[in-house]
């Protein structure tokens, strides 16, 4: 193929074509910049689409606008970024973002599945389905960008509108999954769309008589303030935070606030926190995708008094030793689990742990993994929940560190 038709190509090209070569790679995000051919992530890793040129600012700033609106166009114009998302009949929808680079445009798409995924089909553990049948309180869903949080949320607001009888009210940024009416009445905001910011539309919440409400993500000081309130009036409220563990997300709330209402914050949260699931997602080893290594910490009475006591730093070895009778588990008891079922390889695992002595541990006593993967007897556990000698040691690997 000729440089002159491979030009073309790229001149000719529409976003729904690209959008479906990306699907068709099971791919999850499209890359569009200039000086460059267009770029799908499969698998986690970037890689160019065969037979496309580098692409103009021309090429870009038509590929991107195509599925804009007028409205969008302007506050793309004017502010110059913008989130939005969309759906292609037959194909996907697709949360996207635009923004300038070099003084061109620059766009990433990623694909959003029409069809939510089952909690068998995640792997989440039997713990998280009792999360979804709590009344009311606060549970967080963390993780970095792109480690599915999106995915586990709408999977829990899925089977809570599929079992309970509610109003479910979401605010995001943009709307991603479509829940339609279920046993729930759903009410999907769209912050900029529907509503002016997460603020804004947590203030009025309450006022929608919601009895689930999903905050897309907890951004700011106000929104956080909004959410706790939220689950603090009787309210069972979801959100996410972009932390990587269940100790640094508790962290991470109550420095938020000045240090006058810190004591205050910390026992608002002792009080209405539910569970954390921090999660990322790391490559299987048969290198067909990607599977989900999960912590989780369901507080109980002894966390909560943790928590308002200020002494987060003891939380983990709470967590370490809490998998059979509450369901938590550290990020490196997942990761060895894990490798122990084969899914992902040791050095994955490695890659992925902030802990390398403790995980090594804990792969070198594989007998004390829960194999269940989420509740349930360790192997070598009796029924009476006494521990089998190999569980009388010290506790495994280093605590964090202190604030």
């Amino acid at each position: 193929m000729s440089k002159e038709t491979i030009e073309n190509i790229a001149s000719q090209v529409t976003l729904p074509e690209l959008l479906k070569r990306m699907t068709d790679l099971g791919g999850s995000d499209l890359h569009l910049t200039t000086n460059s051919a267009p770029q799908v992530r499969v698998h986690g890793h970037l890689r160019p689409l065969d037979g496309f040129a580098p692409m103009t600012p021309a090429d870009t700033k038509r590929l991107a606008y195509s599925v804009l609106t007028d409205a969008q166009k302007h506050r793309f114009e004017e502010n110059l970024e913008l989130d939005f998302s969309f759906g292609l009949k037959g194909m996907s929808r697709f949360r996207a973002n635009l923004f300038n680079q070099k003084g061109a445009v620059g766009a990433v798409f990623r694909a959003i599945p029409y069809e939510i995924k089952t909690f068998e089909a995640l792997g989440l553990p039997p713990v998280v389905s009792d999360l979804c049948n709590k009344p009311r309180g606060l549970i967080l869903v963390t993780g970095p960008t792109g480690s599915g949080k999106s995915t586990t949320l709408a999977a829990m607001i899925d089977k809570i509108n599929s079992e309970r009888h509610d109003h479910i009210l979401t605010i995001e940024d943009p709307i991603e999954f479509l829940h339609n009416h279920k046993s729930c009445v759903v009410n999907q905001r769209e912050v900029a769309a529907d509503t002016h910011s997460f603020a804004s539309a947590l203030r009025t919440a309450l006022r929608q008589d919601p009895d689930i409400v999903l905050v897309g993500e907890m951004r700011d000081l106000e929104t956080i303030e909004m959410a706790l309130r939220i689950a603090e009036t009787g309210h069972l409220t979801f959100a996410t935070l972009h932390t990587n563990s269940a100790y640094s997300t508790i962290n991470r709330i109550i420095d938020v606030f000045p240090a006058s209402q810190q004591a205050q914050v910390r026992t608002q949260l002792s009080l209405v926190l539910e569970g954390i699931m921090c999660q990322a997602l790391l490559p299987k080893s048969s290198g067909d995708g990607r599977c989900m290594a999960l912590e989780i910490l369901v507080p109980n009475s002894a966390i909560r008094n943790l928590i308002r006591e200020d002494k987060i730093h003891q939380i983990y070895s709470m967590m370490q030793t809490g998998q059979d009778k509450f369901g938590m588990q550290t990020f490196n008891q997942s990761l060895a689990t894990l490798v122990h079922k084969k899914q992902i390889t040791i050095e994955a695992a490695m890659q992925r742990t902030s802990n390398a002595d403790e995980l090594k541990e804990l792969l070198e006593r594989g007998s004390g993994l829960n194999q269940s993967y989420g509740g349930g007897p360790k192997p070598g556990m009796p029924a009476n929940g006494h521990a089998s000698p190999y569980a009388q040691g010290r506790p495994i690997g280093q605590r964090p560190p202190a604030r």
